[in-house]
């Protein structure tokens, strides 16, 4: 247990977009470890604040990390959780009482975004993400690609192997959005052919003209690449209209075509615990 408080780990990981769960105490009856308000948050690998210890502690934390690795699935749900503690029952504790639990589940960056290449226009395109709640995983297999650059929190800065790129993407979290945009063109196509051929790639844009890309579809069919998987590859990347060829404006384009690229969650019909469930778990009316 972490002996960094709850309000404190939460600005934290929030700042970092790493994943993690808040746990609120919303309510309670009878003799219980803590009163409504309590809060604790639990991350992958460490917990920060108490409910109160003990089984019924073990059991939220349990279900907290549950929540985290279904978000490592792919599971893209944000939908907070309730869940009834009857400490007695459920929880095998003494104290008898009853404890309602929500668990809202924060994924950690609303969007991953992996960048190949650290070029003039990948440097103006980066500092335009960071401020943003995502996370940029930064590539380029030059040694001194990143000497110059000042450390970001969810800025991550790789340097990749030429000869084991399949190898690079495995460790990509699942729903990135790719831009390629190496120094070189053979480098470019080796990519676009990776990233094809993975499964969690949601989007792939590549940078140039195109040409470049009419270049690059015939080897890439040859390679086992269909109609239908090459046209997931956006070739000349950045917002429709947007003109001016300077790497900062070439930036500020693709930095716009990426908010364009939201999640599927946004346009579900229903989010948030609905009331039934809220009556089902605590018991009480809610006014609609």
């Amino acid at each position: 247990m972490s002996a960094e408080t709850w309000h404190s780990a939460l600005h934290r990981l929030q700042d970092e977009a790493a994943p993690h769960v808040l746990i609120s105490v919303v309510g309670a009856e009878g003799s219980t470890p803590r009163e409504p308000g309590a809060k604790m948050v639990v991350s992958a690998d460490a917990c920060h604040d108490t409910l109160g210890g003990g089984h019924f502690e073990y059991q939220a934390i349990a279900c907290a990390r549950e929540m985290l690795t279904a978000s490592a699935r792919g599971e893209q749900t944000t939908t907070p959780r309730l869940e009834a503690f009857p400490l007695g029952g459920r929880s095998g504790q003494c104290c008898g009482g009853h404890v309602s639990l929500l668990f809202e589940r924060f994924a950690g960056a609303e969007k991953h975004i992996a960048i190949f290449g650290a070029g003039h226009v990948a440097q103006a395109l980066v500092p335009l993400l960071a401020p943003l709640p995502w996370r940029v995983h930064w590539f380029d297999s030059r040694d001194d690609a990143f000497a110059a650059l000042a450390p970001s929190s969810r800025v991550d800065c790789h340097r990749l192997d030429e000869n084991a790129i399949a190898m690079a993407l495995e460790g990509l979290p699942h729903g990135v959005h790719a831009l390629v945009m190496s120094h070189d063109h053979a480098q470019d196509r080796r990519l676009v052919d990776a990233l094809l051929s993975h499964a969690g790639v949601a989007s792939i844009g590549l940078i140039g003209s195109q040409s470049k890309w009419a270049s690059f579809q015939r080897p890439l069919r040859e390679a086992g690449h269909d109609t239908t998987a090459l046209s997931r590859v956006r070739c000349p990347i950045g917002i429709p209209g947007a003109g001016g060829k300077r790497p900062y404006e070439i930036a500020l384009a693709i930095a716009a075509e990426l908010l364009t690229l939201d999640p599927a969650e946004a346009h579900a019909p229903q989010r948030g615990v609905m009331p039934a469930n809220w009556r089902h778990v605590t018991g009480q009316n809610v006014c609609l």
